[in-house]
């Protein structure tokens, strides 16, 4: 597969942003038979205008029933917040705070850890659950996509158990690496061992989509368009 368009992950990124949309990567993902890339559309931008990309920094919550437990054979049972410390601290430049595993009851993310991502040059945050503090991450201009804003907290409800592993959110698998792309139709899941072909596919689409548009606001029919072009 051609490489012409970009040599280094931040041009990749910044191509996704110019050029591309979830629509468009969906398509493609689609007709190479990866059917089950999107996220629940319950996950959605905090803004409408957010638009997110990156590589995944996956984030493995579960639900927990006390803050602290005295005594359990387990030594996350009494450290606060579990790995979500050093699981911030561990974003790097470019990539997707992205977290699954517990129940959506609770806030997976907020203010502070917002601010900590983007200190770190994180891209911003996907959770399979809610955030909260949002004026706050609004004042932070970094997109998050959740469920939505709830100020229920997760400190005596989940611990963050692991980072950099697999994850999934309703089916779809996330590895450590995976192109994260968001927008207001939803967000989807790149996988890295098919990036390349996704990306280039998606590229000429969503130029070529750019030609029917010109030609039906020039009065084409959608049967015409769709004979010459091959895209509606």
């Amino acid at each position: 597969m051609n490489t012409k368009y970009w040599n280094t992950d931040k041009e990749l990124f910044d191509i996704i942003r110019k050029e591309l949309y979830t629509a468009v990567i969906g398509d493609i993902m689609d007709k190479m038979n990866l059917k089950h890339q999107f996220l629940p559309p319950q996950i959605r931008p905090l803004k409408e205008e957010m638009f997110i990309t990156g590589r995944a920094m996956t984030v493995l919550e579960a639900d927990y029933f006390e803050e602290l437990s005295p005594g359990s054979n387990n030594p996350l049972m009494n450290k606060p917040f579990g790995l979500m410390l050093e699981a911030l601290d561990n974003i790097k430049q470019g990539e997707v705070y992205i977290c699954s595993g517990a129940s959506p009851s609770y806030a997976l993310v907020g203010e502070l850890m917002m601010t900590r991502i983007k200190m770190c040059g994180g891209a911003g945050a996907v959770v399979n659950g809610y955030s909260r503090d949002t004026l706050g991450i609004y004042k932070t201009d970094i997109p998050v996509f959740s469920y939505g804003p709830y100020a229920q907290d997760q400190a005596p409800r989940g611990r963050v158990i692991d980072y950099r592993v697999p994850i999934e959110m309703n089916g779809v698998r996330i590895i450590p690496g995976d192109i994260i792309i968001g927008d207001i139709d939803g967000v989807c899941v790149v996988p890295q061992n098919h990036e390349q072909e996704i990306i280039v596919r998606a590229l000429e689409k969503a130029r070529g989509e750019k030609a029917v548009l010109n030609a039906i606001k020039g009065g084409m029919s959608a049967v015409d368009a769709w004979n010459k072009y091959g895209i509606m």
